[in-house]
């Protein structure tokens, strides 16, 4: 008879738990939503020149939105999930790029000189003429968005293991640059943190919409 009436009692805690009011989801989903859109929009703003003080906004918004998804999952409506799969797509595509090319300033110190398309340019001496410099990592923007594109499909249809052939296949792809040091040392950085934006924003669309 205990056993029976424990039983009851966790069967009830647990229906309370898994229980999630649909006003709070939707308010939860809405507050999402909006976060998306703010980082969206400073993102947008700092696209031509990133600034550290408007990624690390963003970037605290983001983390906040992966915080409220882990802890209180909003199991969002058909009608608010498109809104919070757009905005999600559309932030973390286009907000990786000022982040990753923030880190990536700050971690060279602007040491090495960056080309309109994302790659970077190898000068063979201090002293040398700029003009005979090396292009490498050609097409870096172009690769940036369509790798975090990848990454946010790859974790929110819940198939995060793709990441390791994304991963695999910009590796062979940039192989034969690697040979230089700034390019290693991009490669490396600006891939962690591409990734990392748009895995933490492919994590809030994943929880919010299971």
């Amino acid at each position: 008879m205990a056993r029976s009436v424990v039983t009851s009692d966790a069967r009830a805690m647990l229906g309370a738990m898994t229980f999630v009011d649909p006003f709070f989801s939707a308010v939860l989903s809405s507050a999402i939503i909006a976060v998306l859109l703010v980082v969206l929009v400073l993102s947008l703003a700092n696209v031509r020149k990133p600034t550290t003080a408007v990624m690390a906004v963003a970037g605290v918004l983001v983390a906040a939105a992966v915080t409220i998804v882990i802890v209180l999952p909003p199991a969002a409506t058909p009608l608010l999930g498109i809104p919070l799969t757009v905005l999600g797509f559309a932030a973390a595509t286009i907000g990786g790029n000022p982040f990753t090319r923030r880190a990536l300033d700050i971690a060279t110190g602007k040491r090495v000189r960056e080309t309109e398309d994302g790659g970077i340019l190898i000068i063979a001496a201090h002293d040398a003429d700029p003009a005979h410099a090396r292009t490498l990592m050609r097409g870096g923007t172009v690769i940036g968005y369509l790798e975090r594109i990848c990454t946010v499909v790859a974790i929110a249809v819940g198939f995060p293991e793709a990441i390791a052939a994304i991963i695999a296949v910009k590796g062979i792809g940039r192989f034969p640059e690697l040979a230089e040091s700034e390019a290693r040392e991009r490669f490396i950085i600006g891939t962690l943190a591409s990734l990392l934006w748009s895995g933490a924003i492919g994590t809030v669309i994943r929880l919010a919409l299971i």
